[in-house]
């Protein structure tokens, strides 16, 4: 008998509902009967790049996501300009602003976020609007028709977008920002100054540090009004300063809501059978409001509802560009130079007119600002994202400013030829820089062509630069993989680069990891991944094929048709326990502990051959300090100590945490061990990951109980994955 398919609602058209589609498309199309409500009566569209319509450089057409027929074809019913107004949670069922009632399984709150309009007198008059939906931009176009100065109120990203936008329609524009600096949270003061000279020169015209106090005039608004007692004269006010959250409907369903709906790591909100994703979703108290972020929500919740529970979602490093001609800016991190950052790296070039300042806090690099020139952007972002070492920043940036470029390219031409073939382009879409130059090869002739293709740039756009310099460099036959990158051209420094993996491949041990997860977040198979990578063969070699398989496993890898299947690891782990004299305390109780942690932890692939040890002191000696992970019993408690090795130099383990039982500490030791094995490179001991991270920094992690039982929680359900079938001893699930 056919199982019943479930039924699955999904509550919002816009990006975030449209890419977990995409996603549980390619995981389990057969698994739900899907419907999804939108608001709007338009097809889903790109919202982020409504800005680059209004500034006249891409048409409608080129933002819409998915026609109907996409949905028609996929058996996914689409209800266009209907609302879903309630959910009945007990019941299950959802009413819509039809009087349609539809039943689900399993429900997915999309529905993104609104405007944020202040509650200052005399912002509900005719001629203030806001800049979000494509309605918008509709009143945009005829207030352009029927009056001369606009006024935005905001100088953040979207504010500058929508001034620029304004211009192109002929209006004056006017941007009104209560901070002194533009884009304060994402630039310097310096940034923001260099910013500010080239919109002036475009023709913006800026208020700045003004507060507004009320738009006026009397049933039309006619200007605005500040606590300074100052005044603007304006056609059209226009408000561009945040989004708030749809939560409403949520909250009338009893949801636990903050400043959006609060999910766990699974995009799971306080009903097991209600998700939600996008722009509506509270994480870890963060609420997203970019691309990437969503996307990647988006494919941890379809793998969810896919049934691999295994897969979470862990948070993002947003970043910020702004997609205005002229005026190239990119933000990444903590940049405000404020607290605690310090500079690690400025350059300032006046004849070209660039800038860039890199941050850091405690020996790593936390933010980056670069204006002018945004070609370094994706290898800061980079840098960023794995909490670099001022050491790799000196290597990455060890020939100071830029040199001239090579062969008469242009800086940006010059750095995307630099850029090696794994270098992620789009990281919206995870697509390298070889596969854009693929596509080319495949007969692509241009960057729309390249978008279709492989979806590079067809999100926030921020990337189209490069993908436009990428293609014409492919186009012209130039030989990129000879290009040194700019930033690294130095004549004093010589430019070394660490041996590759083996002879199938160019990248290094420690490139291996990161770009083997993008391609694994973007459900690419494993044999398309080694072409992707430039591998010399696609089942590898008996070198790499270890190192492919470990890095597979951890990211959970579908192995799609006939895609390579690599063997199991054989990496071990052994758990040793300290025997105690006849009758001392606790003989029997380590030796059950050690054999239940044992009996878990060697279910799971390790990067290298690991040892435990479990003491319950002196005079049950087990080895604890030179093993990879060490419990033992000392008069302040239970102490977890790791990083210790007998082989080859001595070195003694670290201490990271105390317990009060060896409950707690064997918890510990779980989140300990689920940190490295996401983190350490293949063949990487525990004591080089913990010098490489440092052992304060884990110290502090491991101090947090509610993320260190959430990380031995999640070994405990990836090692249930690779051996469902057996039942852990007792003593085990009472830890």
């Amino acid at each position: 008998m056919e199982e019943r398919r479930r039924k699955l609602i999904v509550v919002g058209n816009g990006m975030a509902g449209v890419r977990l589609l995409e996603e549980l498309m390619k995981l389990g199309p057969e698994r739900y009967d899907i419907a999804v409500y939108g608001s709007e009566p338009v097809p889903a569209y790109n919202r982020i790049l409504l800005s680059k319509v209004l500034q006249g450089d891409t048409p409608m057409e080129e933002i819409t996501l998915k026609p109907a027929c996409w949905y028609e074809e996929r058996g996914i019913r689409l209800f266009t300009g209907e609302t879903v107004e309630a959910i009945d949670a007990p019941n299950r069922t959802i009413r819509t602003s039809a009087g349609r009632t539809d039943r689900y399984d399993r429900l997915v709150l999309a529905t993104g976020s609104s405007a944020f309009i202040p509650s200052i007198p005399g912002a509900d008059k005719k001629g203030v609007i806001a800049f979000r939906t494509i309605a918008d931009c509709e009143s945009m176009l005829k207030a352009s028709r029927e009056g001369k100065r606009a006024a935005v109120i905001g100088g953040g990203l979207l504010g500058l977008e929508a001034a620029r936008g304004l211009l192109n329609l002929g209006m004056e524009a006017h941007v009104v920002h209560n901070a002194v600096h533009l884009m304060n949270r994402q630039l310097d003061p310096m940034a923001s100054l260099l910013l500010r000279r080239e919109l002036e020169q475009q023709g913006m015209e800026f208020h700045l540090g003004k507060e507004t106090l009320q738009v006026t005039g009397l049933s039309r608004a006619n200007g605005l009004r500040f606590r300074d007692g100052g005044v603007l004269k304006a056609d059209l006010i226009l408000f561009a300063i945040g989004i708030r959250p749809r939560i409403e409907l949520a909250k009338l369903a009893g949801l636990n809501a903050a400043r959006a709906i609060v999910v766990d790591d699974s995009m799971r909100t306080s009903d097991p059978h209600i998700f939600a994703v996008g722009e509506c979703a509270e994480h870890r108290g963060v609420v997203y409001g970019l691309v990437a972020p969503l996307y990647e929500q988006a494919k941890t919740l379809a793998a969810t509802l896919a049934g691999a529970e295994g897969q979470q979602y862990e948070g993002s490093v947003p970043y910020s560009q702004l997609k205005v001609s002229g005026a190239e800016v990119f933000s990444v991190g903590d940049v405000s130079g404020h607290g605690e950052e310090e500079t690690l790296l400025q350059q300032f070039d006046g004849l070209k007119g660039t800038y860039r300042r890199v941050f850091g806090r405690g020996g790593v690099v936390t933010g980056a600002v670069l204006y002018g020139d945004v070609s370094d952007g994706p290898e800061l972002l980079g840098l960023v994202k794995k909490n670099a070492s001022i050491a790799e920043l000196e290597k990455a940036f060890s020939g100071g400013s830029a040199a001239a470029a090579p062969d008469g390219l242009s800086p940006r031409d010059a750095a995307a030829a630099a850029m090696p073939d794994s270098a992620v382009v789009c990281e919206c879409n995870a697509v390298a820089k070889a596969e854009i130059v693929r596509a080319v090869s495949g007969g692509c002739g241009s960057a729309d062509e390249v978008r279709a293709c492989t979806g590079a740039s067809g999100s926030c756009g921020g990337c189209r630069p490069v993908v436009e310099s990428i293609v014409k460099l492919a186009l012209s036959g130039h030989n990129m993989s000879e290009q040194k990158p700019a930033m690294l051209q130095t004549a004093a420094v010589p430019l070394s680069r660490p041996l590759p993996l083996c002879g199938c491949t160019e990248l290094a041990p420690a490139e291996l990891p990161q770009a083997l997860s993008r391609l694994a977040k973007a459900l690419c198979p494993p044999q398309e991944a080694l072409s992707r990578l430039g591998w010399s063969s696609s089942a590898g070699c008996e070198d790499c094929r270890p190192a492919l398989n470990y890095y597979a496993q951890r990211n959970g890898w579908p192995v799609i048709g006939d895609a390579v299947e690599w063997p199991v690891s054989q990496r071990t782990l052994k758990v040793r326990a300290g025997r105690a004299a006849a009758g001392g305390l606790g003989e029997n109780r380590e030796a059950a502990v050690a054999a239940a942690l044992e009996s878990l932890w060697r279910r799971l692939p390790w990067p290298t051959p690991l040892t435990a040890a479990v003491s319950s002191g002196p005079h049950a000696p087990a080895g604890t300090l030179v093993a990879d992970i060490g419990l033992s019993h000392a008069p302040s408690g239970w102490e977890l100590t790791a990083g210790g090795s007998a082989e080859g130099v001595v070195r003694g383990g670290q201490l990271l945490a105390v317990a009060d039982t060896l409950e707690e500490a064997a918890e510990a030791a779980s989140a300990c061990l689920q940190l490295y094995r996401s983190e350490a490179f293949w063949g990487e001991p525990v004591w080089q990951w913990l010098e490489r991270n440092g052992e304060l920094a884990l110290r502090e992690r491991l101090a947090d109980l509610g993320r260190r039982r959430s990380l031995a929680e999640r070994l405990r359900l990836e090692a249930e994955q690779f051996t469902p079938a057996e039942r852990a001893p007792a003593p085990l699930r009472a830890l």
